[in-house]
């Protein structure tokens, strides 16, 4: 049994990231629960005047309630699955910590939502929720760029940082996801310096180890920029979904934070799961 958390906002592009929950693990039992967290920013107008003798906070979750039960019921329909069962969660409180709450109550084990960059703005690739989410949300998450539409994720990329460890949880999580999602792991331990590295010199017995039953592919690149080494490897193969081991403002930051807009731009063709060490 899998324990799910969607994000959504009502837009277009958070739906589509249920979309993609739901075909991903169609063939899984699990229990989705889907959230909508209302920012006090949401406030209109009119939201005021329909407040009447009632407090803010009851017309708004009244409303959101309403509208996210709506999307539950059609998502339902669409994809009518006897192994899916749904739970709405709307809450009035800081994102992050509502995320936290829930993974906490919910004993949640991943958590699936869109980009929120802006729409047409191609220097906006990850939102501001997006990285705070990632940063600091200490759950494994799949985020789905705008508009991708489904496909089976049977090659997985993961470029390693010098101090990403193949024998550590994080590696483990996502080698899980592999062995049951998709067909084929590309390996690339990534050196932009041709630094020395611990954790390469131990690869071969890690992957000796560990991948026994794991199809893959394994290369190490040296006195190539990070950026320039996964672009290159994800328009010269066939990959469906990109996986990162985040450590705390290191790999994230120099691989979306530090590169040059428009390179990060075709980084995130394909979804990406996150996975904390």
């Amino acid at each position: 049994m899998k324990n799910i958390l969607l994000l959504t906002d009502f837009s277009e592009n958070s739906i589509n990231a249920m979309r993609y929950a739901l075909q991903l693990f169609k063939e899984d039992t699990c229990n989705f629960f889907v959230l909508h967290v209302e920012m006090s920013t949401s406030y209109i107008s009119d939201d005021l005047m329909l407040a009447g003798n009632q407090s803010i906070y009851d017309v708004l979750i009244k409303k959101s309630k309403h509208a996210l039960t709506k999307l539950v019921r059609e998502l339902k329909s669409e994809f009518n699955n006897k192994n899916f069962n749904f739970e709405i969660i709307v809450d009035h409180d800081v994102l992050i910590d509502s995320i936290n709450q829930a993974i906490s109550s919910k004993t949640i084990d991943l958590i699936v939502m869109g980009t929120n960059g802006v729409t047409g703005a191609k220097e906006v690739v990850f939102g501001s929720n997006t990285i705070n989410i990632i940063r600091k949300v200490d759950c494994p998450t799949l985020v789905i760029p705008e508009g991708f539409e489904y496909r089976i994720p049977n090659h997985i990329l993961l470029p390693l940082d010098l101090f990403d460890s193949l024998s550590g949880t994080a590696f483990t999580d996502i080698l899980k996801f592999t062995n049951r999602y998709c067909k084929k792991l590309h390996l690339l331990r990534i050196k932009p310096q041709n630094e020395d590295s611990k954790e390469a010199l131990k690869d071969n017995n890690h992957i000796n180890y560990f991948l026994k039953e794991t199809n893959y592919e394994y290369h190490a690149i040296n006195n190539i920029p990070t950026e320039h080494v996964v672009s290159c490897y994800t328009q010269t193969h066939h990959i469906d979904l990109t996986a990162l081991i985040v450590q705390k403002e290191s790999f994230f930051e120099r691989f979306f934070i530090g590169s040059p807009t428009t390179e990060i731009s075709n980084k995130i063709r394909v979804p990406l799961l996150i996975s904390h060490s």
